[in-house]
């Protein structure tokens, strides 16, 4: 004892300075000691672990279990001290993890270690991370109260008094050594400032109640997320406490009203997804959850409105219609995001409009039904009610129609021949719909779009054989399928038949089916509800409306489109009313793909759907159509910067094996030089390039990894320019900070060609036809080696690389500490060489992670 306590003094003395290893004698730790850091060493050598470090407190968990995260690595040895971490700090700081969690201490105390030597050996364990792996983040957690009362380690449970001194000396000590301290020593104490009695059986040691309580209060530092829930979309009103309610501990579901049956299932469902057993009933002990039918006051759209309590005893969610409490189900699943505390909340809850619409085109490409199921799924979690399906089209007529075999037959389509859905599949997509409150909205596409028809029949739509065809058609379309909407398309071609659409529309109303049309569009009657596409139409009184202006997520950049989504006020409105219904996001994915998941990575589809249904749900937005996130500081890139630290949550925590190309951009702010006159030549170099450019006050600051000077749909859609002007350069620059030397991995891109367009490949040995450059601490970076460069632009050749978020990560040397980016944007002609090939003045710079 005497002797590990001088080698303590010892360590203190002759190494704090030099922060190198230390290597002890063995004759001074436990044969257990010797049998776990040969165990360690002897263990894969994996990177970017992350490692809970310490003694038996931590020894005794099953942190990969615990957190369902094989990633999570145990470095507990029962007995130790802060000497024997010290001692195999090294194999610990060469695994180069990601995250340290370090409890150490109450053993040390317990064989009377001065408090401010516990300290210290604890420092040094922190500045030697530091050095050797300067990327590692590290939480030193506070050493847990001990409890006096269960008569055991009576060495350790006495020291209570000085528990507290070595943490407040760990939490004065952590910003001047660079780790982060975490307070477990609060919520683990009684009144008295014990270890609370439920949480160990022996004054010292924890149960699995306080490995589930650790859990819970170092989640969030675990997976970098925010320190509550975050929740998409954001509830209306929100009002976090200071309780929680014991998750862990919940067996019941008490439901009294047998309409909600289906909705306390879907509970169970996700409850046993968690690991969790939740039985249903009409009463039940504390605690437990509780389902009912009562009064939900909301302002508008009360069918749907709910609230929800969360308290120690129990969780109430109470709603008008099941509708309400499955809307409220998909909250709290997602408050229920450790599995083990639900924090304390009051929430009140509505949407601000009514129609919240997704739309796949599966008549260009077809989609498997797993594929549909799986969006379906995500729409409904995040509140999503609409689901436009889209199966007839020029390419191919998707859509089974007894006695109408021509119509699904392979040689009458043009790609993925003989894929369609059978009445028997587009049936069960209704009711898979049914069962989480969607609403399937079929399109049959006429008379526009109907070259599949038209080869199938050997008539023309508008012909008056093809018109009565198209009638038996819906007429046995309406009695098959219990869907209330029907959608006719209408746009995009010329009416040769001026009855077509009156007659149409008056039999689908007579068969009681609401119609849809797209506007601008052909000559509907009053009673058919607009769904607007383009430019910005002029509403007219008495009718209803659908918005999808600028929501084409075939034609927006990845990062772009949760942006411009995000700032988009649906309907030129702050709410739905009984005229403007709402929006639909639309995905019309013209250019063939090599496979299906290419439509959700190419597209980016899921970011883009939990930014649509924020806006959808929450309402509100910006006038006018914003493509940019602001200037720094502005209020605009404040709130958009809250809703992406939500939107990258839950990237992590629901889309870890699904396409979900979105990275933090809200932190990357940008200085802009010009505009330079180039006189058309837009090799032209200006004085940002020189190597004696002095930094100066800049034309422009924004923020942004994608960045839109001027939007092809200027001045409809707003870009950075407010006056931009053609044959001009401008620069941007900013500056990226490393831990140390290392290499880079980042999204560069400066035209991601739409998906609709067939736009040409970019040429070999460029970025893009405008003679965009990209600069690292002065040097440039190639463009990638495009595998089909300077292909001319054809529709039947699926895009492979020309996408930033769908080609290898670009990666360069980074150097120790700041790093100057230089972004180089020269342009000539705003007219593109035709229409297929627009002018996007534009470019994307963002870190990402190696595995993107």
């Amino acid at each position: 004892m005497k002797r590990l306590t001088f080698l303590f003094y010892f360590i203190m003395s002759a190494v704090m300075a030099q922060v190198k290893p230390v290597h002890l004698p063995d004759s001074l730790f436990s044969t257990y000691y010797h049998q776990r850091v040969s165990h360690f060493i002897a263990l894969p050598h994996t990177e970017g672990d992350i490692i809970f470090l310490g003694n038996s407190i931590t020894d005794g968990a099953e942190w990969s279990e615990l957190f369902a995260d094989s990633h999570m690595k145990n470095r507990g040895i029962s007995g130790d001290v802060s000497a024997g971490v010290i001692n195999r700090i090294q194999e610990v700081a060469e695994r180069k993890p990601a995250k340290v969690f370090l409890l150490i201490g109450v053993n040390d105390l317990a064989r009377n270690v001065p408090a401010d030597s516990v300290v210290k050996n604890i420092l040094w364990i922190s500045d030697y991370l530091r050095q050797q792996t300067p990327a590692t983040e590290l939480y030193v957690q506070s050493i847990l109260p001990v409890n006096d009362a269960f008569g055991k380690f009576d060495g350790h449970t006495n020291k209570g008094g000085l528990i507290q001194k070595v943490n407040g000396q760990l939490r004065a000590d952590a910003g001047k050594h660079g780790y982060t301290y975490l307070d477990l020593y609060t919520s683990f104490s009684d009144d008295t400032g014990k270890l609370k009695a439920s949480y160990t059986n022996d004054g010292l040691h924890l149960k699995g109640e306080g490995y589930t309580l650790w859990k819970h209060l170092i989640y969030d530092k675990v997976f970098d997320l925010r320190e509550k829930p975050a929740i998409i979309p954001l509830p209306q009103k929100l009002q976090w406490t200071a309780a929680a309610f014991p998750l862990y501990q919940c067996k019941t579901i008490v439901v009294h009203d047998a309409a909600l049956q289906k909705e306390a299932e879907r509970l169970q469902q996700i409850a046993a997804g968690k690991g969790m057993r939740l039985k249903i009933s009409d009463a039940a002990a504390e605690p437990f959850i509780e389902l009912r039918i009562a009064a939900a006051e909301a302002p508008r759209l009360k069918e749907e409105a709910y609230t929800l309590a969360v308290t120690p005893q129990k969780v109430t969610l109470t709603a008008n219609t099941a509708h309400g409490i499955f809307n409220g189900i998909q909250t709290l699943a997602q408050l229920m995001r450790d599995d083990v505390l639900i924090p304390g909340c009051e929430i009140t809850d509505w949407p601000a409009f009514a129609w919240r619409g997704y739309m796949v085109d599966v008549g260009r490409n077809y989609q498997s039904m797993n594929l549909l199921k799986q969006q379906i799924d995500l729409m409904a979690k995040y509140k999503l009610n609409i689901f436009h399906f889209h199966p007839t089209e020029d390419i191919a007529w998707r859509l089974e129609v007894p006695g109408y075999p021509q119509l699904i037959a392979p040689e009458n389509m043009l790609r993925n021949k003989g894929a369609y859905y059978s009445v028997e599949e587009l049936q069960e997509l209704i009711q898979y719909c049914k069962d989480r409150h969607i609403t399937l909205v079929p399109e049959i596409d006429m008379p526009g779009h109907s070259a599949a028809f038209t080869r199938a029949m050997g008539v023309d739509m508008q012909s008056e054989k093809g018109l009565a065809i198209v009638k038996d058609i819906l007429t046995q379309f309406s009695k098959t399928y219990d869907v209330p909407y029907i959608h006719i398309g209408a746009d995009e071609v010329k009416i040769t038949n001026p009855d077509f659409l009156p007659q149409v529309t008056q039999l689908l109303h007579q068969l009681g089916k609401q119609t849809i049309g797209w506007e601008p569009g052909g000559n509907l009657d009053d009673a058919t509800i607009r769904q607007l596409w383009m430019r910005d139409e002029q509403k007219e009184k008495g009718l209803k409306y659908i918005d999808s202006r600028h929501l084409y997520l075939n034609h927006m950049d990845p990062l772009e489109s949760v942006v411009t989504i995000f700032n988009r006020r649906i309907g030129d409105q702050a709410a739905g009313d009984s005229s403007m219904l709402g929006g639909t996001l639309c995905v019309w994915n013209d250019r063939l793909v090599a496979q299906e998941d290419d439509i959700l990575r190419m597209n980016a589809v899921y970011p883009a759907m939990l930014t649509f249904a924020e806006r959808a749900w929450q309402g509100g937005g910006h006038e006018g159509w914003v493509a940019t996130i602001g200037a720094p500081g502005s209020e605009r890139a404040k709130a958009f910067q809250a809703f992406e630290d939500r939107l990258l949550e839950h990237k992590k925590l629901y889309f870890t094996h699904l396409p979900f190309p979105y990275v933090a951009q809200a932190g990357i702010v940008w200085k802009l030089f010009g505009p330079y006159p180039n006189k058309g030549d837009v090799t032209r170099s200006f004085a940002p390039e020189k190597k004696s450019f002095k930094a100066q006050k800049p034309s422009l600051e924004t923020v942004g990894g994608t960045v839109v000077l001027r939007h092809w749909w200027h001045p409809l859609v707003q870009g950075l320019l407010k006056d931009p002007k053609e044959n001009t350069t401008w620069y941007a620059t900013t500056q990226i900070w490393s831990d140390a030397d290392t290499t880079g991995y980042f999204w560069i891109g400066f035209n991601d060609l739409s998906r609709s367009y067939a736009s040409d490949s970019p040429s070999k040995g460029t970025w893009d036809d405008r003679g965009s450059a990209v600069y690292l601490n002065g040097q440039a970076i190639a463009p990638p080696k495009w595998k089909r460069a300077g292909q001319k632009g054809n529709a039947e050749i699926p895009l492979t690389d020309e996408g930033y978020t769908y080609r290898a990560p670009v990666k360069a040397p980074l150097q120790k500490g700041w790093n100057t980016v230089l972004i180089k944007l020269p342009v000539g002609s705003f007219k593109g060489k035709d229409w297929q090939n627009p002018v996007k003045w534009m470019f994307t710079f963002v870190p990402v992670s190696a595995e993107e």
